[in-house]
């Protein structure tokens, strides 16, 4: 099931780990404390 087929309200940075997700990514990096956080705790769920 694609994740894109729910419809949801999410925040900018979890729409585009989704948008990851969904896209194939398999692997991603950050820095802790950065914007980009968010993001990643979410790929990782």
């Amino acid at each position: 099931m694609s994740l894109l087929t729910e419809k949801k309200l999410l925040m900018g940075n979890e729409a585009i780990a989704l948008g990851a997700i969904e896209a194939g990514v398999q692997v991603v990096t950050g820095y802790p404390g950065t914007p980009s956080t968010e993001a990643l705790e979410t790929i990782i769920r």
